[in-house]
């Protein structure tokens, strides 16, 4: 039972483990968006950027609903932007701690 949890737990750093699914998220912090409005912010195709999008709502990351012709996509679990927040922070933290090391030399 533990191994099917830590392969879920899995999948989902796996959906969050590409720097264009990073960005879409980080777009999606501040509110609802469809694709139109996503694309002009990657350096993606929209047949790519669709893609990201599907691994992402697969996981239960994000979520969308139609509006007229429009898919409009929404973060799902925000728990997902303190994830990435907490990632930051330790990212962050290396940086100065290599910074410290080197000017320790």
């Amino acid at each position: 039972m533990a191994n099917m949890g830590n392969q879920l737990i899995s999948n989902v750093f796996k959906a969050l483990g590409h720097p264009t699914r990073i960005q879409i998220i980080k777009l999606l912090r501040k509110g609802e968006l469809c694709v139109c409005d996503i694309l002009p912010n990657l350096d993606s195709e929209q047949s790519n950027t669709s893609q990201h999008l599907t691994v992402l709502k697969n996981q239960g990351i994000v979520e969308s609903r139609k509006d007229g012709s429009k898919v409009i996509y929404s973060i799902k679990n925000k728990e997902v932007c303190e994830m990435i927040d907490l990632v930051e922070a330790i990212i962050l933290r290396q940086i100065e701690e290599t910074k410290t090391l080197l000017s320790n030399k």
